[in-house]
């Protein structure tokens, strides 16, 4: 009978999630989705000084939001750590671990005399073969890993395929350190067995920590789980991804205004294809998600392909969720807050017209809540400068020749009002540019809106009346 698949996400807490982190959250969470399997989150919180519980909800916060939910409670690494000292000393008794007693000068000799001889900076194995009963009685130790100095320790890849280590290059690292905390690199392998983790997916930074921790994983005769190490994101420049090429945490991608749904999408592109899709629902991932469509060479994070997607999913997002979701997510996004302070049974129905020509110009919720300032304004509107440029004596002329054709309109359908419009630009021998433009700029404030006959839609005839009438 096969086991239930199980991934895990085990960030550190000593910041945000990072983007990088995110996409590996996602390709584990997709993987387990495809398996019917589970993801487990992980918080790798051994390092005492730099973790905060700050960062952990933030990790978490910014999961949620991606809508990356991870099965049963979180699991604290720092919390276990009895559980990894049991089975550090447990490798000492089966010999697949031993007690050092070198000291830190003794060290720091080694590493002088390999530096002098050209070597690498690695333990010399002087405690491999000795007995415990010859160091000084009470003298503190480290346990170190028995690695096997002959032959090559393998790790069969399901992305970057069959990679072979030369043991010999493979140090007895640390496992349990002299103050009794255990290293990265025990308390992963404990936890990963502890947990059921059947696959551990993550970045190929990683690929030289999965040769040494089979080697703890076959010291104490446990299962290796199936390795997948994925390409790491690189900036537009080729260069490792990060805060010189713009935000590198998902929060401040909610923060600058892209969707969820959107990030997804985008994140699964970065290392991994199905064909030529570009834009794909999250169960058409799933159904879709595996290693055979992985890269193995490192992605590029652009920006502008991040906001067409985003541009995508926010026109196909229905009106009515997307000013919802808005407003219920206004806090995190970058200065956008003022709009929903100032909707109201007025401005609300507005805004909900206003959204289909909204939509089609904006690439972020950002840039749609500026594009929709103007209709939450209040009189006197501000006035950009290109728009008080259109209101010059011509303009201004303009718009005191519609209103009172305006007034008229018993009916103020699209058709109606378009044609009143055309009426009277014919009837001054006008281009229609020259008419739309400065009642644009009277009824918004700006020069970049949606068209006048939009507007004059979205703002209904009593709202524009008055906001014309207050210019002239």
């Amino acid at each position: 009978m096969s086991k239930t698949v199980v991934t895990r996400f085990a960030p550190s807490p000593t910041g945000y999630l990072h983007i990088g982190g995110a996409r590996t959250a996602l390709f584990n969470w997709l993987f387990a989705k495809a398996n019917n399997g589970k993801m487990l989150l992980r918080i790798e919180d051994t390092d005492r000084k730099r973790s905060t519980e700050e960062a952990i909800v933030a990790i978490k916060d910014g999961l949620s939001w991606l809508g990356l939910e991870w099965d049963g409670d979180a699991i604290s690494q720092h919390a276990r750590i009895d559980r990894h000292r049991e089975i550090a000393n447990e490798m000492v008794t089966n010999g697949s671990a031993y007690k050092c007693y070198c000291t830190a000068e003794e060290i720091a000799e080694m590493r002088a005399k390999a530096e002098a001889a050209g070597l690498p900076d690695r333990y010399d194995g002087t405690w491999r073969d000795k007995d415990p009963s010859e160091a000084p009685a009470d003298a503190p130790y480290v346990i170190r890993l028995k690695s096997p100095l002959e032959g090559e320790t393998e790790v069969d890849d399901q992305v970057q395929g069959l990679v072979k280590f030369p043991n010999k290059d493979l140090d007895d690292l640390i496992l349990l350190r002299s103050d009794g905390n255990p290293t990265y690199m025990l308390a992963v392998v404990v936890d990963d067995h502890d947990m059921g983790v059947t696959h551990i997916i993550r970045g190929d930074d990683h690929l030289i920590n999965a040769a040494r921790q089979t080697l703890i994983f076959q010291g104490m005769n446990w299962d290796v789980p199936t390795m997948a190490h994925i390409p790491l994101i690189h900036g537009p420049d080729g260069a490792k991804l990060s805060k010189r090429h713009g935000a590198t945490g998902a929060e401040k991608y909610r923060a600058m205004g892209y969707l969820p749904a959107a990030l997804r999408n985008y994140l699964v592109k970065l290392g991994w294809s199905h064909g030529d899709d570009e834009i794909m629902t999250t169960d058409e991932m799933i159904d879709w998600f595996g290693f055979d469509g992985m890269n193995k060479a490192a992605a590029r994070f652009d920006f502008a392909k991040l906001d067409a997607t985003n541009a995508h999913y926010i026109r196909e997002m229905d009106d009515e969720l997307l000013l919802d979701y808005m407003e219920s997510n206004s806090n995190e996004l970058d200065g956008a807050g003022f709009i929903f302070e100032r909707l109201n049974e007025v401005t609300r129905p507005m805004l909900i017209r206003a959204m289909p020509a909204l939509k089609e110009r904006a690439k972020t919720l950002i840039s749609l809540a500026q594009g929709a300032t103007f209709v939450v304004e209040s009189l006197p509107l501000p006035m950009d400068e290109k728009a008080k440029a259109l209101l010059d004596e011509d303009g201004l002329a303009v718009v005191r020749g519609i209103y009172p054709e305006f007034e008229k309109l018993s009916d103020w359908q699209p058709e109606t009002v378009e044609a009143c419009i055309r009426n009277y630009t014919e009837s001054n021998g006008l281009k229609l540019g020259k008419v739309a433009q400065p009642i644009r700029a009277a009824l918004t404030g700006m020069a970049t809106s949606p068209g006048a006959f939009d507007v004059l839609q979205i703002l209904g005839k009593t709202e524009a009346l008055k906001r014309l009438e207050n210019v002239v």
